[in-house]
C-alpha cells in the first residue's frame, strides 16, 4: 500500500521519494524539476523535459523537502524553491482532479445531484461514489459507496465538484467504471494525502446543508 492509499501494481514503474526514502509507483508521487533559471517547479502532469525529483504526494513530505534543502540535495544544484510550494502543488493536483471529473461527465461516465447518483448505485452503474468534504454528513450517510478499491472520493469540496458539472456546488457525484474513473481515483489518492492534516483529518471548510442542487 502506497501513502496515497493506492496498492501497489508490481508492473507500475517506481521512483524513490527523496523526502522518505521510500521507492513507490510514479503515480503516489509528486514530480519536481528545476528549469533553467534554478527554480523549481512542480510537474504535476509529470510531461516537463529534465530529470525528476520525486515526492510522496504527502504535505509533511513535500514541506520536509522543501525546508530541509532536499530539492538541491537530490539535484545537486542550487535550488530556489518558491515560497508557499505545498499549496501550489495541491492546487494544481486539485485543478486536475477537477477537469478530468469534468471530462468523465462530458463523456457520460460521470453524474450529479442525489437522485441521479441514487440511481446509479442502486444499479450498480456507478464504481465510484464522490461526496463533497463539506456537505452535511447527515446528508451524506444517505448514500453508500461501491465496494473495491477506489469506490469513495471524498477530498474534494461542493465548490470543486460542482465546478467539474458546471454549477455552483454539488454534494454527491458517481463515476462509471472505465478509464477516466481510475484516472480520478488515482489523482484525488495523491489529493487526500496533499490535504489530509494532523489527525487524519481533510483540511476544509465547515459542513454545510445540503440543498437541491446538490
Amino acid at each position: 500500500m502506497t501513502r496515497g492509499g493506492r496498492e501497489k501494481d508490481r508492473n507500475e514503474p517506481e521512483r524513490r521519494c527523496i523526502a522518505s526514502g521510500e521507492s513507490q509507483p510514479k503515480a503516489g508521487l509528486i514530480r519536481f524539476c528545476v528549469g533553467p533559471d534554478g527554480v523549481l517547479v512542480p510537474d504535476v502532469l509529470g510531461r516537463l523535459p529534465g530529470r525528476g525529483l520525486y515526492v510522496s504526494a504527502d504535505r509533511a513530505l513535500i514541506e520536509k523537502a522543501a525546508g530541509k534543502g532536499l530539492f538541491a540535495r537530490a539535484a545537486r544544484q542550487p535550488v530556489k524553491v518558491p515560497d508557499g510550494l505545498t499549496d501550489l502543488v495541491e492546487r494544481l493536483v486539485a485543478q486536475r482532479v477537477v477537469e478530468l471529473l469534468s471530462m468523465a461527465r462530458k463523456a457520460g461516465a460521470a453524474v450529479t445531484g442525489y437522485e441521479k447518483v441514487k440511481d446509479w448505485l442502486v444499479k450498480g452503474q456507478a464504481a465510484t461514489l464522490i461526496q463533497a468534504s463539506d456537505g452535511s454528513e447527515r446528508g451524506k450517510t444517505k448514500l453508500h459507496a461501491p465496494d473495491g478499491a477506489g469506490g469513495f472520493i471524498g477530498c474534494l469540496t461542493a465548490g470543486e465538484i460542482g465546478l467539474a458539472f458546471g454549477r455552483e456546488r454539488a454534494i454527491h457525484a458517481a463515476l462509471a467504471a472505465g478509464g477516466l474513473r481510475t484516472r480520478v481515483v488515482e489523482e484525488a489518492a495523491r489529493l487526500t494525502g496533499l490535504r489530509v492534516q494532523a489527525g487524519g483529518q481533510l483540511g476544509g471548510g465547515t459542513a454545510m446543508k445540503d440543498t437541491k442542487n446538490a
